[in-house]
């Protein structure tokens, strides 16, 4: 498996973007400059994620999401869990 990220990507199962074998490596987020770790599932060429919201989950055990636009840029991290994103930045 090559190291590029896919487009689109969801942390839950149910998704045909579910990927278990990515998400095992570890994905970092990075969304209008800040890194967030509650995305549940993302789309770069569109410019959106979901993120959780709480604690809330929906009538199927799903976290509860809100859809919000801006720049994303996603990469997978590191067996130590670095990010990729700051070894260049101070």
């Amino acid at each position: 498996m090559s190291d590029t990220m896919p487009d689109r990507l969801s942390a839950t199962p149910g998704s045909p973007f579910y990927d278990e074998a990515l998400l095992e490596k570890g994905i970092g987020i990075r969304f209008n400059g800040e890194e967030r770790t509650n995305v549940q599932e993302y789309c770069i060429s569109e410019g959106w994620v979901r993120l959780a919201v709480g604690k809330t989950l929906d009538r199927k055990g799903n976290p509860m999401t809100i859809k919000v636009s801006g720049k994303v840029e996603a990469w997978i991290k590191g067996p130590e869990g670095d990010s990729a994103g700051e070894a260049g930045k101070e």
